[in-house]
């Protein structure tokens, strides 16, 4: 129906942006109805998202003409956005952009590293930074579920962490469990994710592949490929930031420092 009315390529895609974040908006507004107010959240994302596309597009139409290193220069800058994108999922805690920075840079930024040195992902702009894009948007939400799930965990049990402090308890030991929680918790979308592919769901890569003429059955592979090193950063970014997050929320003289909101 849009293409007949919007004849010009970017009118439709305007069109099309309308439309898909008035039925997102539309979600926001029944689930208010619920007494779930997101829609403050929703519009805000939504605005900032298409903003920040428009402009790495661009950004990327003039870096694919530059020399390598500037695609690495440009998913470090996704890291740090990334990193403070998922601290925000851990209000309260202290350190949380620091640790969420450094989980996401060590687990995403090992995995890119290591496949690109393999020959796995292609150095070029054009492979590097749409790959390096999805392993780093995955690690941190990965990162950013494990940080809420240890934080929720923590909150609800802060009499058990504080009984378990003065029995004499270190620290890592009076939320060992809840690191485990968080951690197990935050890895259930990749595990999904591999566990569907093919059957629920047709990833966009191997479509793209596809339609650019690549042999279906390598296609296929390598979207097997890329889910396995998303599974990787994710998994290596959720274990580094339930390392360190944990200590961040104790004091030097071994203190809770995480509280219920007055």
């Amino acid at each position: 129906m849009l293409q007949t009315i919007f004849r010009s390529q970017l009118s439709l895609g305007l069109s099309q942006a309308a439309v898909a974040a008035a039925l997102a908006i539309t979600v926001a507004i029944l689930a208010r109805r619920r007494g779930i107010h997101l829609e403050r959240e929703t519009l805000i994302a939504l605005v900032r998202g298409l903003a920040q596309i428009v402009a790495v597009g661009s950004v990327l139409v003039l870096m694919l003409r530059g020399p390598r290193w500037t695609g690495g220069f440009l998913l470090a800058a996704m890291i740090v956005a990334a990193g403070a994108t998922s601290a925000k999922r851990a209000k309260g805690m202290p350190g949380a952009f620091r640790v969420s920075a450094y989980a996401i840079g060590s687990g995403a930024g090992s995995v890119i590293a290591i496949m690109s040195w393999l020959g796995v992902i292609d150095a070029a702009i054009t492979s590097l930074v749409p790959v390096g894009s999805m392993l780093i948007a995955n690690a941190m939400n990965t990162n950013g579920l494990a940080l809420n799930r240890f934080r929720s965990e923590v909150l609800a049990h802060v009499g058990e962490v504080e009984s378990a402090l003065a029995l004499g308890a270190a620290p890592s030991q009076s939320v060992a469990t809840f690191v485990q929680s968080s951690f197990e918790s935050s890895l259930i979308p990749a595990i999904d994710s591999l566990r569907s592919l093919g059957i629920v769901w047709i990833p966009g890569l191997m479509a793209g592949m596809l339609l650019s003429g690549s042999r279906p059955v390598y296609a296929a592979i390598y979207q097997f490929v890329v889910l396995a090193m998303i599974f990787a950063s994710s998994g290596l970014t959720s274990l580094v930031s339930t390392i360190l997050i944990r200590s961040q929320v104790f004091s030097p003289a071994e203190q809770l420092l995480l509280r219920p909101e007055a």
